[in-house]
């Protein structure tokens, strides 16, 4: 989903900004867990180890985070 953005000859409608609020209500929990995931460093800095060990410790940390809530 892509929010709708307004031009300097065009402006949003009431329907235009109500949409882009749900949108943005509901990328907010995404936003999060993209945060708490890069504070491993998998997601934020080059990945230095073998790639076939990414998937594994990817899903480890995801479910460190499941436990954590």
């Amino acid at each position: 989903m892509v929010p709708k953005k307004s031009t300097k000859k065009h402006k949003l409608t009431k329907e235009d900004k109500k949409y882009n609020s749900i949108i943005s209500r509901r990328r907010i929990y995404i936003e999060h867990v993209n945060r708490h995931i890069k504070r491993f460093r998998i997601m934020s800095t080059r990945y230095r180890n073998k790639r076939r060990k990414f998937a594994l410790r990817f899903s480890l940390i995801c479910a460190i985070y499941n436990f954590e809530l």
